[in-house]
């Protein structure tokens, strides 16, 4: 599972490597986390466009967005079985910046231990997402996304089973665009990454990220 990442880059050379027309001033952050605001790269018409939308998809078809954990991976096994994500799969497909994962080893509760994992030169990749959009019954929209996520390679199995699946820049636009690029076709590229693409190292996390209320209230 891939529960909290960060992206610690500027706006100017995010939107430099996913050439969005947008310009929107979001600010580094050390931290993701369910439940808050994820920035997205999103296809419309096979051109980029950014969104920031929540982590944790809602289908469209849900009728409120239950308690609970939050769907913030789909699995790329079988997310053309899933009602949660055929749609998506199939019509909404996403790009995720990111500039380091993270993942925990160990099976004690409070002593498992941290790992980051990064590109060896600390540079930006693209996690491969889904949204969705979402109407509550008083009439406000969500936008909510997750990224999917495949078997673990060799480097990355000995701290976890499951690992995010990474599209390469070269995979962009037939990723994003849906119209031309049917789910069938695009899932080809739901692979796990080579062994050597991923460093990671030992970090120290004082305590579990959570999303703030008003980053919460402000999808809405």
């Amino acid at each position: 599972m891939c529960g909290l990442y960060s992206n610690r880059k500027m706006a100017a050379e995010v939107r430099s490597i996913f050439d969005y027309p947008e310009q929107p001033p979001f600010a580094p952050r050390d931290f993701i986390v369910p439940g808050g605001p994820m920035e997205i790269i999103k296809g419309e018409h096979g051109d980029p466009h950014f969104a920031l939308v929540r982590w944790g998809l809602v289908p469209g078809w849900s009728k409120e967005i239950r308690s609970g954990r939050p769907l913030i991976n789909a699995r790329a096994e079988t997310i053309l079985e899933k009602p949660s994500f055929s749609g998506a799969m199939k019509h909404r497909r996403c790009l995720i910046p990111a500039d380091g994962y993270f993942e925990w080893q160990g099976d004690t509760p409070g002593k498992k231990q941290p790992y980051r994992f990064t590109r060896p030169d600390q540079g930006i990749f693209a996690f491969a997402g889904i949204w969705e959009h979402w109407m509550t019954s008083e009439g406000s929209e969500l936008e909510s996304a997750a990224i999917i996520t495949t078997a673990a390679n060799d480097a990355v199995a000995p701290i976890h089973h499951r690992m995010p699946v990474i599209i390469e820049p070269e995979n962009f636009t037939s990723w994003l665009d849906s119209e031309k690029v049917l789910a069938r076709q695009a899932s080809r590229l739901l692979v796990s990454a080579p062994d050597d693409y991923f460093v990671f190292e030992k970090t120290t996390i004082d305590r579990r990220p959570k999303p703030k209320a008003d980053d919460q209230l402000s999808l809405f």
